[in-house]
């Protein structure tokens, strides 16, 4: 708006005065700007105040006087007098009629028809039709303006572009606007000043006599605003008008800039806000408002915004409008020129020459310090702009940048991030070296970069330095991995940029075949220092990056660089929170330990960490008792214990790959494992989720497939117990008698235990008030003096409490508690040879476990603690035998060229008969428990007499609470695999024990799928023994199956019946025959059936009798009266046998035996039917 270049705005100092009504600092205006604010100080001075204080009385003496002089105030005055109401009826019946005729500007009612211009007419009227000229013709561009559809328009009005009555006309707006504010609202009067030349005048000098409506006039003007201003003549106009109205309100500057981000319109109002802003901020080295806005725009997480600001860089760039009154090219120039005032002097005039060292050392002087900040600032804004804005840099511009890039900053932390950036800059916008001079000045810096890089990190103090960053670069490069050097560079700059695969293959080729061979890549990984007190609030990128890439393109290995020293020094220099990488890094590293890095020469391996290496980490824990004393101890105890449990599962993974390979990495000894204290870094790792990442449940994955034994249901319920509110609330008791309790002391008490019960029970009482950890020190003493609890005695409250302190050692040390409570329950005898087992003897017989003391096997909590132990290396024999099978893969295939084919057919064949061979072993040994375990539920002598004492709280004894413990842990070994309980039942067991096994083990249904089964094996006992379990079925599970299975079991009987002879006969009938009574118990429809088979049986039994001794009708006839007519039971058969002779029930003749047994049972099913028992 170049038109009012020549006139006076309004001044800052003046529009504050105005703001705050502050008259002294109004009175000190010279009379042009005085002549400005006239409208409004005159309606000040003659309307009556608000505010009646004597401060304000004295203020407008000062106004009034002030006013006095000028002469224009009368002009004013006499504005001031003319009747608004009438002049607002006029103006409201003028915009009807204008309405009504469509907008014609034909007959007005403000102004009659005009002898002459408008000009003359307003010079030669009265102040009243000069209001209604002035309010004629603005109406007019309003309504224009509301018609336009938004399209602008430049309205040629001659009122507001003389120069001579410019100054009239602006008073007579400012008083039109604020008598008649409700017909014309400043917002309307603001937008339609935008159409006339001047109007940004206007604008100023309407707002200043109105200083309170500034914030509404440039949010109005900005919401109506084009989204580009750039783009048209409006656009332009209105960022001028806004400009204008800012630099009169300077502080409301960025608020106004603000206002145009939230709306994204006008974006060249923000940049030419910003540069205005700029201008008139002191010269300190820091970054301008510039950057800072810009930046903030680009690179900011409002999508619309970047998008909006990007368009405004893109058109710009279209428009080609490189001149000063652009205002990206204004811009431009001023960031280029901020860039240029913090290059160094001599950077700026020359560049080295190839093959002339000194003069280029000469050249390369340093980066200011305080430079730094604002230079990587610099940097990300030109990456932004060329990466997201899409901006082309000039040449002078991109060389200017690459001057920058190439820069050597001091050895500060900020220098490191600069270089960083730089070297980013340099991937993601290669196009910036394009001359030969450029390329080598980019070479030279690259070789400073190697050069320095040490020194910069150790002077700076930062762990994550440039050269971990070059290094990564160099390894993807060789590795052809450009997506991932596109990540890294995005990364690094923070923003997201789009960035050519095929940009990047001169930097690659410079890169592999010029600064960094595989092989120096290589040898400088390995002297990198690790990362000191590695964690993941240490960002960047560092060391380990840099090894797992090397490891995973198998770069050590092929150059037979050894690793290991270096990634057990960073395990160990590890803390929390758990670094995301070294998990990864371990895996790779467990991968380049066991898989060559090509067929042809399976040599090129990495050595694994030695044992001796391990144990230094757990040195002085001995077991399973450490006490960490170092927060970071328990960071590299856990990274070892996840490396060595990968490190076995790999190395049975890829069993028979190695062996075909004739490879056999070593495996970790067992008396290593039996040292780690696995269960206790579980649970330290468990109360360390948040800060250990994944590591937790990766460990937990590891522990359940190589320590099953470890990962017991039970265990982690109980452990749930111990570490909940419950446990917390008892320790809070702890006092400090009971931390005075030493092992010593409790051993003590142990040996009185004979003569002093009270001594023992208050030391164990106080114990349980301790944590699992701190009760370490005390399981060796606990578990050496078990054997005297069995003792004739000893109290049931100290032995209750001794297995809860066992269970809560358990927690933390199971794998060393149970060896010593295995060897300390040992048989008198072989205590007495002093015969201890360790745990690969267990591991390997379980059983031994049931090899103890007789006593205990009537003292349930000991026994408890017994079936513990056996579940647990059940458990461990499994996974024990297992990885011995995968271990000894080798023996499987012995190497003979001249026969292939045969060589791996008979080695699947071997691989099949040895995993048969392991798993008929497994159930073996788990049916030796199971048989061992039912045996221990049979009464003996002692419990018989022990009941005949007791009476009838027989069922309270010690022998029925150990049948309950014994009947849980084997459901538990049903339900994990139900062809243990199958292969049982086949093997059968004593009888007597089926009312128990039945009733006690819930999960004994499973037996109704093998029933038929069992019932067709030859073997009578296991028929008998068949149909007998199903009979306590029945009665426990009365199911449809169960029927069906019943009806089986009948009609299985009617056909022996036909083909056993008598001998055999006797045999099976005289058990089976009482099951009938269950059959018709649970099932009253199979009565029928049970009764003709019974019958049947007698018939059979009584006609071998008849031909060897006599006549046997009368009982057959018996027999039948009791089928036909059961309700006639006579008294005398109530329960008891038929009467017969005393011959005959001496009789040993198994026929009249078994017509007996058929007699009661009928018997026994009718009193049945009959009384509904």
């Amino acid at each position: 708006m170049s038109e009012a270049s020549g006139l006076q705005y309004v001044s800052p100092y003046a529009f504050e005065a105005m703001q705050k009504v502050d008259v002294v600092r109004l009175a000190a205006l010279s009379d042009p700007e005085l002549r400005l604010l006239l409208p409004c100080l005159v309606r000040m001075a003659l309307c009556a105040p608000a505010d009646q204080s004597q401060s304000w009385a004295q203020d407008k003496k000062l106004l009034l006087r002030l006013l006095s002089g000028v002469e224009a105030v009368n002009a004013i005055v006499a504005l001031l007098s003319v009747d608004f109401h009438a002049l607002e009826q006029d103006a409201n019946k003028e915009q009807q009629l204008r309405h009504k005729l469509g907008g014609s500007t034909g007959e007005s009612i403000l102004v009659s028809q005009l002898q002459h211009g408008l000009t003359l007419e307003f010079e030669h009227s009265d102040s009243p039709r000069r209001l209604r000229l002035v309010l004629s013709e603005l109406l007019a561009i309003i309504n224009k303006v509301a018609d336009s559809s938004g399209e602008y328009f430049l309205k040629s009005s001659e009122l507001f572009e003389s120069p001579v009555h410019m100054e009239e006309a602006a008073d007579v707006l400012c008083i039109l606007q604020a008598e008649l504010h409700t017909l014309l609202p400043i917002t309307e009067m603001a937008e339609a000043l935008l159409h006339v030349r001047n109007g940004a005048w206007f604008l100023c000098l309407l707002v200043a006599n109105v200083p309170d409506s500034f914030n509404e006039v440039c949010r109005s003007l900005i919401k109506n605003g084009e989204r580009q201003d750039e783009e048209s003549a409006g656009g332009r106009r209105r960022t001028e008008a806004l400009r204008q109205l800012c630099k009169m309100n300077p502080s409301q500057a960025l608020k106004v800039r603000g206002m145009v981000v939230e709306e994204c319109h006008l974006p060249g109002l923000g940049v030419a806000l910003t540069l205005d802003h700029t201008k008139n901020e002191t010269g300190d080295d820091g970054v301008s408002n510039m950057v800072c806005f810009v930046s903030g725009l680009l690179l900011g997480t409002n999508a619309k915004v970047r998008t909006w600001f990007g368009t405004f860089i893109r058109n710009g760039q279209l428009r080609r409008r490189e001149n000063s009154s652009s205002v990206l090219w204004q811009m431009r120039k001023q960031l280029l020129s901020e860039l240029m005032s913090i290059l160094p002097a001599a950077k700026k005039t020359q560049i080295p020459q190839e093959g002339d060292p000194k003069r280029a050392a000469s050249v390369y002087c340093g980066l200011k310090e305080e430079h730094v900040v604002k230079a990587s600032a610099l940097l990300r804004l030109y990456c932004a702009l060329m990466g997201i804005a899409g901006l082309k840099p000039t040449d002078e511009e991109a060389e200017q940048v690459l001057q920058l890039m190439t820069s050597r900053p001091p050895a500060t932390p900020g220098g490191v991030r600069f270089v960083s950036l730089s070297f980013c800059m340099l991937l993601a916008f290669s196009t910036l070296v394009s001359t030969p001079e450029q390329e080598q000045l980019m070479l030279t810096w690259l070789s400073w970069m190697i050069k320095e890089e040490a020194y910069f990190e150790s002077t700076a103090g930062v762990s994550a330095s440039f050269g971990e960053m070059l290094l990564l670069v160099a390894m993807y490069f060789h590795s052809n991995q450009l997506s991932s050097i596109i990540d890294l560079v995005c990364s690094t700059l923070g923003m997201k940029i789009v960035i050519k695969p095929s940009s990047l293959s001169r930097m690659k080729t410079i890169f592999t075949q010029e600064i960094f061979t595989e092989q120096v890549v290589t040898a400088h990984a390995v002297r990198v220092p690790v990362t000191s007190n590695l964690s993941a609030n240490i960002t960047g990128f560092l060391p380990i990056h840099c090894i797992y890439q090397l490891l995973r393109s198998r770069a050590f290995t092929k150059h037979k660089v050894s690793i290991k020293d270096w990634i057990y020094t960073q395990i160990c220099e590890t803390t929390l929170p758990l670094h995301q990488q070294l998990l990864p890094l371990i895996d790779v590293y467990i991968n380049s330990i066991l898989t060559p890095a090509s067929k042809s020469s399976p040599e090129t391996t990495n050595k694994p960490i030695t044992e001796l290496e391990i144990l230094k980490v757990f040195q002085g824990h001995s077991g399973e008792s450490p006490r960490l004393n170092q927060r970071h101890k328990i960071t590299t105890q856990l990274l070892l214990l996840y490396y060595l449990l990968s490190y076995e599962e790999a190395l049975l993974a890829n069993s028979k790959t190695l062996a075909a390979m004739q490879k056999k990495p070593k495996s970790y000894s067992s008396s290593l494992m039996d040292q780690i204290p696995i269960k206790y870094l579980i649970r330290q790792a468990q109360g360390l989720q948040q800060e250990l990442g994944g590591l937790h449940s990766a460990l937990l994955r590891l522990l359940a497939t190589n320590y099953p034994h470890l990962c017991i249901v039970d265990d982690w319920i109980c452990e749930e117990e111990i570490t909940g509110t419950d446990a917390l609330l008892r320790r809070m008791l702890l006092t400090n008698s009971v931390k005075s309790h030493s092992p010593k002391q409790l051993q003590e008490a142990f040996s009185v235990l004979q003569s002093n019960h009270t001594q023992l029970m208050q030391i164990l009482e106080h114990l349980t008030l301790l944590s699992a950890s701190d009760l370490i020190p005390y399981a060796e003493v606990l578990s050496a003096n078990m054997s005297q609890l069995l003792n004739v005695g000893v109290p049931r409250r100290i032995l209750q409490t001794i297995n809860k302190l066992w269970m809560t050692l358990n927690t933390v040390m199971p794998r060393r508690l149970w060896v010593m409570t295995v060897n300390a329950l040992q048989p008198p005898l072989k205590l007495a040879r002093q015969h201890k087992y360790t745990q690969n003897d267990l591991m390997i017989d379980p059983l031994i476990v049931l090899r103890c003391d007789a006593r205990i096997l009537r003292c349930p909590p000991l026994m408890d603690i017994t079936l513990h132990m056996l579940n647990g290396y059940l458990l461990a024999s499994k996974a024990y035998l297992n990885s011995y099978l995968k271990e000894t893969a080798d023996q499987d295939i012995k190497p003979s060229p001249s026969n292939a084919m045969a060589l791996a057919g008979q080695a699947e064949t071997m691989e099949v008969t040895r995993e048969e061979l392991k798993n008929a072993l497994l159930s073996a040994q788990d049916s030796a428990a199971v048989q061992l375990l039912l045996e221990i539920c049979l009464s003996s002598e002692e419990d018989k007499t022990q009941d005949n004492t007791e009476g009838e709280e027989s069922l309270l004894c010690n022998l029925r609470e150990v049948q309950c413990l014994i009947c849980s842990l084997l459901h538990q070994m049903f339900i994990a695999d139900p062809n243990i309980a199958k292969l049982v039942h086949f093997q059968g067991y004593p009888c007597q024990l089926l009312p128990l096994t039945v009733a006690g083990i819930p999960s004994m249904h499973i037996c109704l799928d093998f029933i038929p089964e069992l019932i067709a094996q030859p073997e009578l006992e296991k028929q008998i023994f068949a149909i007998q379990l199903l009979s306590h079925l029945c009665i426990q599970y009365a199911l449809p199956k169960s029927l069906s299975m019943a009806r089986l079991a009948i009609n299985v009987m009617g056909t022996l019946l036909t083909v056993l002879t008598q001998a055999k006969r006797y045999v099976f009938f005289m058990p089976t025959l009482p099951c009938l009574v269950s059959f018709c118990q649970a099932f009253p429809p199979l009565y029928e059936d049970t009764m003709s088979l019974l019958i049947q049986i007698g018939q059979v039994c009584a006609s071998n009798v008849a031909t060897q001794t006599r006549d046997f009708d009368p009982v057959i006839t018996r027999l039948q009266q009791l089928k036909e007519k059961p309700k006639e039971l006579p008294s005398t058969f109530s329960l008891t046998p038929l009467s017969v002779s005393t011959k005959e029930a001496e009789s040993v003749d198994p026929d009249v035996q078994l017509c007996q047994r058929v007699e009661s049972t009928i018997i026994e099913i009718i009193y049945m039917s009959v009384t509904g028992v």
